[in-house]
């Protein structure tokens, strides 16, 4: 897989997380909602070192690294992109790209982070938030029960910025929710 086969992925990834998106209720905004949910970043899964390697280098000439932190034994490389992605309504400007820690039922683009408004610091302030933006989202997900749930809590060595995650995954796609977008984690590892 090459950078050209990445772009050659995006239309059917775009479509598939757009599908999943909607049914989670995410894209809808209700007129007393103004704050709309935001496309924070895509994240990539490749089962090779070289192959890793070699999409950082060809994306090193479309942006810029504002991070490669260890997390869970792994280099992950936050990419800042000179032209951003397109999804939907929304423009991504932020790809991760970690290296390999285990092996992937698919290589190419796996998830999309959204930015909930509202700053949770908690799992429970996230869910609320959540629960504003969907208040249905219980009834979607007891009547799909192909989709799978997990809450995290990931964090960063120096990281200042408590992230609480909710993921969504369906197949081979997966939405991630969380209160602050990574280019605001990034920032509060410099200030450790």
């Amino acid at each position: 897989m090459q950078y050209q086969h990445l772009t050659e992925q995006w239309s059917a990834f775009s479509n598939a997380i757009i599908a999943f998106a909607d049914q989670l209720g995410l894209l809808e905004q209700s007129d007393s909602n103004s704050q709309a949910l935001w496309c924070d970043h895509v994240a990539l899964r490749v089962n090779d070192i070289a192959l890793a390697e070699a999409l950082l280098v060809d994306f090193k000439q479309r942006g810029k690294v504002i991070s490669d932190n260890v997390v869970n034994g792994r280099a992950i490389y936050i990419i800042v992109l000179d032209e951003p992605l397109i999804l939907g309504d929304w423009q991504i400007d932020c790809v991760e790209l970690p290296l390999p820690g285990k092996h992937y039922p698919q290589q190419g683009w796996e998830h999309i982070e959204l930015v909930v408004p509202g700053n949770a610091t908690s799992m429970d302030e996230l869910d609320y938030a959540l629960r504003l933006i969907n208040p249905n989202i219980d009834t979607v997900l007891t009547n799909d029960s192909s989709i799978q749930v997990k809450r995290s809590a990931p964090h960063v060595e120096g990281e200042q910025l408590a992230n609480p995650t909710i993921a969504f995954k369906q197949g081979d796609i997966c939405i991630k929710l969380h209160s602050a977008g990574i280019k605001a984690v990034v920032a509060s590892e410099s200030t450790a």
